[in-house]
């Protein structure tokens, strides 16, 4: 049986796995620093994952209108960044009661609005959303 590539390895463990946010740290143990890194991206570039961070990826799927990558979780937005700052291990709680009441509703918020009780400076978010952090 042929050796699989590190490209091919990180793709079936992000398809079998539940979660929809992935730290670059996940997959160390496949492969050097820096080929994980261009696996990553090449994965980013076809369009299965999308960095919305320093290290943080999201899975992705083709918007079926379009054909351009979208965030997989249904969620949306808001639950990708709650998701990664859980993955992150910040304390942080939702910056309004809007936040609480649509987590049962079928809206979903154009940005996420957090309230972070750590220390905390990164960036989460792509080209279209970005999560507002509060200092508490």
């Amino acid at each position: 049986m042929a050796k699989q590539s590190l490209k091919s390895r990180i793709e079936t463990r992000i398809q079998r796995s539940r979660r929809n946010v992935f730290l670059r740290s996940d997959f160390e143990r496949l492969g050097g620093y820096d080929q994980v890194g261009r696996a990553l991206r090449t994965l980013v570039a076809e369009g299965r994952l999308i960095k919305i961070g320093y290290g943080l990826y999201a899975k992705a799927h083709a918007n079926r209108l379009t054909g351009q990558p979208m965030l997989a979780a249904d969620g949306g937005f808001s639950e990708i960044a709650e998701e990664a700052l859980k993955r992150l291990g910040v304390k942080w709680k939702p910056a309004n009661a809007v936040m609480e009441y649509q987590k049962g509703s079928a809206q979903i918020p154009a940005n996420a609005e957090v309230i972070v009780f750590d220390r905390f400076n990164r960036k989460i978010g792509n080209e279209r959303f970005q999560l507002r952090v509060a200092k508490a």
